[in-house]
């Protein structure tokens, strides 16, 4: 296991929330860093540009408040999601003002940059890469990162088509720093799956939807509940890479999602988070395959406590075998 220093004696559990377009902004990261686990937010979501400052200080404000006043529980550290493409033209604004503010982790999409690597290590911040294959993993690692988080099949958002028991493994062999696992997972359970087979931390980000802090519309939420994992389609229509999305956002913008037309990487448009008139920004939501395991919508504080327990429960469970 390769727990980075950062998230030492800093974590409940061993989980990250993922960043999440349109659903993560301070509330959400807040009450997950406060509960005890990582906490997460694309750069994007805060609009304009300007917004990013005052997200990030009134985050580290509240963090700091908490932890004055609740000495006895672990607050992890924040994240900020930076999507490393051509196209974003944001992108060196925004790390100016998480370099500025010393952001703790920084997790980068896409592209592994090394000047992004580079800048966050001058300050002692940590970098976890997503990728969905060992090719982009090994990118990665000759970067420098600190992480690799195994985007595996059944994630939601842009999810690869790999098993984790596939993906981890390889990724181990070639690489001694943090992995964290994203795919499906929901529970407490999940979390002691993904170190038992190699993983350092669980990467969620669908169960947190489904929560009274999360940004997305209420009619998002229901239909998280309402789903299961056969209502996941898997298509690179919206954004050019293939992601996984609920079958009924994409019914009700019209489309039939068991026969949606391919769409070429060239597609992709992360300038200033994407064109406003673009359905795959505000009408079509991601979600993972684990949704079949989501059945109401708590406070995100509550709902880590449940998985914090659901952890211990099947370590218990385990170990009593």
């Amino acid at each position: 296991m390769a727990l980075p220093v950062g998230l030492q004696g800093k974590l409940r559990i061993p989980l990250i929330g993922a960043p999440m377009f349109i659903v993560s902004a301070p509330d959400l990261v807040v009450a997950q860093c406060t509960a005890g686990i990582v906490g997460a937010f694309p750069a994007l979501n805060a609009r304009p540009q300007s917004a990013l400052d005052d997200w990030i200080r009134e985050i580290k404000d509240r963090l700091n408040d908490y932890a004055a006043a609740h000495s006895d529980d672990p607050v992890a550290p924040f994240a900020v999601n930076q999507i490393a493409h051509a196209s974003n033209n944001r992108l060196l604004d925004d790390m100016q003002t998480c370099v500025r503010h010393e952001v703790p982790i920084i997790i980068t999409s896409l592209r592994p940059p090394s000047e992004i690597v580079a800048a966050v290590h001058d300050y002692g911040g940590l970098v976890f890469h997503d990728v969905i294959n060992l090719r982009h993993a090994r990118k990665a690692i000759e970067q420098g990162v600190d992480g690799i988080i195994a985007v595996c099949a059944g994630a939601g958002g842009h999810a690869g088509m790999l098993s984790p028991f596939a993906l981890v493994k390889e990724i181990r062999r070639e690489f001694d720093g943090a992995i964290i696992l994203a795919g499906a997972m929901t529970s407490g359970g999940d979390v002691l799956a993904a170190q038992a087979m190699g993983a350092d931390l669980a990467y969620i980000g669908t169960r947190f939807i489904a929560t009274e802090e999360a940004c997305a519309p209420q009619p998002y939420k229901d239909m998280i509940v309402q789903s299961n994992a056969a209502d996941i389609a898997y298509t690179s229509l919206f954004t050019g890479v293939r992601g996984s999305y609920l079958k009924g956002s994409i019914v009700n913008a019209g489309l039939d999602p068991d026969n949606l037309p391919d769409k070429d990487k060239t597609a992709m448009d992360f300038g200033s988070g994407g064109k406003d008139d673009a359905k795959a920004w505000r009408d079509i939501w991601g979600a993972g395959q684990g949704v079949g395991n989501v059945d109401d919508i708590p406070a995100a504080h509550d709902l880590v406590l449940r998985i914090a327990d659901e952890y211990e429960q099947a370590r218990h469970r385990v170990l009593a075998n």
